[in-house]
């Protein structure tokens, strides 16, 4: 059971960052991508009948591991407390800042708040990166499994590093030029004339980019966790997962429109998924004493609730994967002029 939960969180992670991935990406790249008011409102027509829901899925993954595994709940928001707040904060600023452009026709007013849209979205996708990156690093978690993590220290990874370090850096901008880049193939799947042209010229760029990171925090990734290779060794099935990344890269590449947006979709799907294979069953790392670590086992809730709890989340679960297939089939195609 507390397996078939560590699948349920990493399917809620999975499915917040595809779809909440791609209007924090149209966020990051609007003011670069829009050169009149009227792209923006476009782009921003691309995203508003959706971001807003995307959002529950993280709602979803939070509510499903506090549930599930209370535990790494308890020591990862009070170990990530300062980072937890500041990313409540962009989320707050990122929703104001689409709801209030549109209330007061200013010179200024529009900028301003364009420009926290651009801001919360870059700095929540580096979070996102960064927070993953600690995960994988691993964490000093002590006797009582709790933590505490100053912002940095002297940017090396060892027991002594702080929530910023080389490695979590390197995964934070792997994760804002792959956000930035999922959020380049939905413009171009969404919009029309030079804007599309734009961001598929955006997309191809990019995607070098994405391409070389790939690369090194792959190899740092099995530098610095050793239980990646274990995990890949034990279970070679597993390979299958980064070869659905590569599956998703090369999708980027070679189409554009729905093809390479839906490439890009699996891309992300499969490089989170083999992260989770790789840890698994652990947690959370420990990066002093191995022991010490966070497993499905010792972080889950008692096994009566967890399977209690998978008959109402079955029904729950449905009818919100329901809705989003309703909402996104209502306005599927490209916007019009705004």
């Amino acid at each position: 059971m507390p397996t078939i939960w560590f699948c349920v969180v990493a399917v809620m992670v999975a499915v917040y960052v595809v779809l909440d991935g791609f209007d924090l990406g149209a966020g990051i790249l609007h003011p670069f991508l829009a050169k009149t008011d009227a792209e923006r409102r476009a782009v921003l027509a691309s995203i508003g009948p959706v971001w807003d829901g995307n959002e529950v899925w993280l709602l979803a993954g939070g509510g499903t591991l506090y549930f599930a595994f209370p535990a790494l709940y308890a020591a990862g928001f009070s170990g990530f407390y300062l980072p937890l707040m500041m990313v409540l904060w962009l989320l707050i600023l990122r929703g104001i800042s689409i709801e209030f452009r549109n209330h007061i026709d200013s010179p200024v007013w529009q900028p301003l708040w364009d420009a926290v849209f651009c801001g919360a979205s870059a700095l929540l996708a580096i979070f996102f990166g960064a927070a993953l990156g600690n995960v994988v690093r691993g964490v000093p978690l002590d006797a009582s499994g709790y933590f505490f993590l100053p912002l940095w220290t002297d940017f090396s990874t060892g027991r002594n590093a702080g929530i910023l370090d080389w490695y979590t850096v390197l995964v934070a901008v792997a994760a804002f030029l792959a956000l930035a880049e999922h959020g380049a193939l939905w413009i171009a799947y969404k919009t029309q004339g030079e804007l599309e042209r734009r961001a598929r010229r955006a997309a191809a760029n990019l995607w070098w980019g994405v391409l070389v990171l790939v690369v090194l925090i792959t190899l740092a990734s099995f530098s610095i966790q050793p239980h990646l290779k274990e995990s890949f060794g034990l279970r070679p099935w597993g390979y299958v997962f980064p070869l659905v990344a590569v599956l998703g890269l090369s999708m980027m590449k070679l189409f554009s429109g729905l093809r390479g947006f839906l490439g890009s979709s699996v891309f992300l799907t499969g490089m989170l998924t083999s992260v989770v294979f790789g840890v698994y069953p652990l947690v959370l790392p420990s990066n002093g004493d191995p022991a010490l670590s966070l497993t499905i086992d010792n972080a889950a809730a008692a096994p009566y609730g967890l399977s209690v709890g998978l008959i109402w989340f079955i029904p729950g679960i449905a009818l919100a994967a329901s809705y989003f297939i309703y909402t996104y089939r209502s306005f599927a195609g490209k916007v019009g002029p705004q």
